[in-house]
């Protein structure tokens, strides 16, 4: 009898640490620690002129591995390739296919939705080829991505500085965060006005109620002189209930998470960023040791933009409801729709076993651990439970001509709300006391307020994602890479969870915007992730994309080649004399934008922030006012007399103080500039051409 036993080749040695408990000894497990062929970093690597054939090389450091791997698969009856149920991973186990030169009929590739002993062992009784379709969608992806990566930068390293990098999917991100920062920008606040009244029932009930028209009329009330006209004719009125409705209101389950919405939960519940959340779902997903159990997955595969779940999932989701929280909360099964643009290869994110209580692991698992494992189990049974049920009531209430209103409602049944309430849900009740029609109420407070129309907000994680997912650009394994790549090159700075862009950000835009705005937008990003796909259901040949793409990209190059010729930025030399050698100092482009540097270099690194006079006098001291940056590269506006002055802008300072409350008044827009005052509290503005005259 031989004494060889079955190999199997996973990415992570986590996951090889997992499937060691379930497969025995007859089973050797290795990982190959990711990728171990790639493109050379050294060169493009793709023979343009030979139908855009790629050249894989061993990727530095791997060649050890690949020689042990090697012995492994020559002592081995059978090789088992257990990389990732994803592209990437079928691409991974094609490249080890190569590297180890495995044929098919020594080596079987695998995969499983979930990290569990049945879930492996029925894999391997499935063992099939490799899935060239799925390589090809990996291999058309990582030219494409090559060639703007390879082909664009060096027109920002000439523009700009050495270092930078363009992307399609980057490209596109930042263009949304730069958009976002132009519309605020040119955004006009709109006055509105709302008036409160709080009245009291004859049983001595209080009902809080809102203006809300004419009659049966909506009526937008725009100033304050439209608000004390209400106001007058209300003034020692009546106020008299002139219907009341009461109803039934449901709200429906959330489906269970897929890897945006976990990764957008994830930061809004538990501050976690992209990169971090997934990171410990990679750790769920290829096993935590268990007191008790050993190393076990915890959850399913985590990248994934599908909803649907396994018929084994759902019934012991159901058999874990009925046991924990009773049959009214146990309905017909849910079936959730996955959106058309998705590919739907896996599960929505679960826990491998509902009846792995999160609290009951709780002290085999860190405190990240346990928060996102908690977030995906409370989100996967709750999206098997029936709906919450509310009660509810609402009032007209009229006033001297004008209409009230006043609502409320009761939750009567919470439904999935029992283990999915989240900060969405918290003010969901409002009482309201009961009243009838004709009911006459006695006004005890009327409280006029004014507002203001608020600018669109900037992103955050969350926001940013939810918006790549909705507009087609990207896929569940691209988010957190993207997001995190345009502030490693310092293109958006995050503070206060929100993102903002830098100088060097914005210069970058500009440029890939007005050289290759045709072909790195939304609209066209969008439609290769899409034709990728059909690249992975057969439908196209992979080298078919590069062959349409190319020709548009080269063609965008030779124009945008002979236009940077023209404005290719030089050095700039200033009269700012180096402390050290006494030549005059070069304004370059760094990490953060400008900053002055000794045309020495590099016998001589000396250095200086470059701080540009905006010409503006400062309104508070009468000094300059200078252009600045943060630790994170943003820009603002400060005085040259700092710390002694302490203006500290965002906007452009006009030299002005504010009429109405003294504070600086700043420029802006930038498609029609206006004059604004500084002071947030404060709704000053007036058109920029009016500066003069006034």
């Amino acid at each position: 009898m031989s004494s060889k036993k079955n190999l199997v080749i996973v990415e992570s040695p986590a996951k090889a640490k997992t499937l060691k408990k379930f497969l025995g000894s007859n089973y050797k497990i290795e990982a190959s620690v990711g990728h171990v062929r790639d493109l050379p970093k050294s060169e493009l690597g793709i023979d343009i002129n030979n139908d855009f054939e790629p050249k894989y090389i061993t990727i530095r450091g791997k060649g050890e591995l690949l020689a042990k791997l090697r012995k492994e698969v020559k002592a081995a009856d059978r090789v088992y390739l257990a990389t990732d149920p994803d592209r990437e991973g079928e691409a991974i186990s094609w490249h080890l296919m190569h590297a180890l030169k495995l044929d098919d009929k020594k080596a079987s590739r695998i995969t499983f939705n979930e990290i569990t002993k049945n879930a492996v062992k029925k894999s391997i009784k499935e063992a099939r080829k490799i899935d060239m379709d799925l390589v090809d969608a990996q291999q058309a992806r990582r030219e494409v991505d090559r060639i703007v990566g390879y082909k664009i930068s060096p027109l920002l390293w000439k523009k700009v500085k050495k270092g930078l990098s363009a992307g399609r999917v980057q490209s596109v991100a930042l263009s949304l965060i730069c958009d976002r920062e132009e519309e605020i920008d040119n955004f006009i606040p709109k006055e509105y006005w709302s008036i409160d009244v709080q009245l009291k029932t004859g049983k001595n009930k209080t009902v809080k109620a809102r203006f809300y028209g004419k009659g049966k009329k909506k009526l937008e009330l725009n100033s304050k002189a439209e608000t004390d006209k209400v106001l007058d004719e209300v003034k020692n009125k009546a106020f008299t209930v002139s219907s009341v409705r009461r109803g039934n209101r449901v709200k429906n389950p959330v489906p269970p998470f897929t890897t945006s919405t976990m990764q957008q939960e994830a930061s809004k519940l538990l501050g976690f960023g992209s990169q971090k959340t997934m990171r410990i779902a990679q750790q769920l997903y290829e096993g935590v040791d268990i007191k008790g159990e050993g190393t076990v997955g915890l959850v399913s595969y985590i990248r994934t933009d599908s909803v649907r779940i396994a018929d084994e999932a759902y019934e012991e989701a159901k058999e874990l409801i009925l046991a924990n929280y009773g049959e009214e909360y146990v309905k017909e099964r849910r079936q959730y729709t996955t959106d058309k643009r998705a590919q739907d290869a896996h599960e929505a994110i679960r826990p491998t076993s509902a009846k792995r209580l999160p609290d009951a692991i709780k002290d085999s698992l860190s405190r990240d651990q346990y928060r996102l494992y908690k977030l995906i189990w409370e989100r996967f049974v709750a999206s098997q439970m029936p709906q919450a049920q509310y009660t509810t009531i609402s009032a007209d209430i009229e006033s001297g001509g004008y209409s009230f209103r006043a609502s409320g409602s009761l939750l009567v049944f919470d439904g999935y709300l029992s283990v999915y309430k989240k900060n969405e849900e918290k003010e969901e009740e409002t009482s309201m006391p009961e009243v009838m029609d004709g009911d006459v109420l006695k006004m005890t407070e009327i409280t006029p307020l004014q507002h203001f129309t608020q600018p669109p907000a900037r992103y955050t994680e969350a926001m940013l994602i939810k918006t790549l997912e909705d507009i087609g650009v990207g896929r569940p394994s691209t988010y957190a890479p993207t997001i995190s790549v345009i502030q490693a090159r310092n293109y958006v700075t995050k503070e206060d969870k929100l993102f903002y862009t830098t100088e060097l950000g914005e210069v970058v835009n500009k440029i890939i915007t007005s050289n290759f705005g045709s072909i790195i937008n939304t609209d066209f990003t969008a439609d290769m992730e899409s034709t990728l796909d059909r690249v992975e259901s057969g439908e196209i040949e992979w080298k078919q994309i590069l062959r349409d793409f190319y020709p548009l990209l080269k063609d965008l190059l030779d124009k945008a080649e002979s236009n940077v010729e023209n404005v290719k930025l030089e050095d700039e030399v200033t009269d700012v004399i180096c402390d050290e050698c006494g030549r005059n100092m070069v304004i370059k482009y760094g990490r953060y934008g400008k900053f002055l540097a000794c045309p020495g270099f590099p016998e001589c690194r000396f250095t200086k922030p470059l701080y540009e006079d905006t010409g503006v006098k400062c309104p508070k001291c009468g000094g300059k006012v200078l252009i600045k940056k943060t630790k994170k590269g943003r820009k603002y506006y400060g005085c040259e007399n700092n710390p002694d002055c302490d203006l500290m802008l965002w906007n452009k300072p006009t030299g002005e103080l504010c009429p109405e409350c003294g504070s600086a008044l700043v420029i802006k827009g930038s498609r029609s500039a206006r004059i604004a005052c500084s002071n947030g509290e404060c709704q000053y503005s007036r058109e920029a051409e009016q500066a003069k005259d006034d």
